[in-house]
């Protein structure tokens, strides 16, 4: 299969990765307190809840601390490593998911640490920060929360939802 097919292949897997394990994992096992996944809902969502989506612990990653940063970038390696064998058989896959991986750690860190950049660039994420329902599981792009009726919105329609 052309590599260019496996990329965008990968792209999509990857959106519904996204979509899947914010949904069922970061907010399903996250919310138990004793959960390795708990860093997600009892640290990163309390942050941003506090400071108006707004999360310092972007500003300084500490590979030396294990906190919501370092998780989340270890669950990423992890993924990242799953999918290795892959590149002898199927090299545009895991190359459209490491990208993915990449866009998905680069602008959700950016919009944490920039609120306005996050409302005007990631709508559905920070809605999803900010309307305190269940729903916009997606960060780098919304494509499984319209596919899956989960992309809920504050702003008029049309006004934000462009990507």
């Amino acid at each position: 299969m052309m590599f260019a097919v496996q990329f965008v292949l990968a792209l999509c897997y990857a959106n519904l990765g996204e979509w899947l394990m914010h949904k069922f994992i970061l907010h399903g096992l996250g919310k138990r307190r004793n959960s390795f996944w708990a860093y997600h809902w009892h640290g990163h969502h309390a942050t941003c809840a506090e400071h108006a989506m707004y999360d310092p612990g972007y500003a300084k990653i500490r590979l030396n601390a294990w906190n919501a940063q370092t998780k989340e970038l270890a669950v990423l390696a992890g993924i990242a490593s799953l999918h290795a064998p892959l590149l002898a058989i199927w090299p545009g896959f895991p190359c459209g998911l490491y990208f993915s991986l990449l866009v998905y750690y680069t602008r959700h860190r950016k919009a944490h640490l920039d609120p306005a950049w996050g409302r005007r660039h990631l709508s559905w994420h920070y809605d999803h920060h900010t309307l305190n329902k269940p729903g916009n599981w997606c960060v780098t792009w919304p494509g499984c929360d319209y596919l899956f009726g989960t992309r809920l919105s504050a702003q008029k329609p049309n006004d934000a939802d462009r990507i």
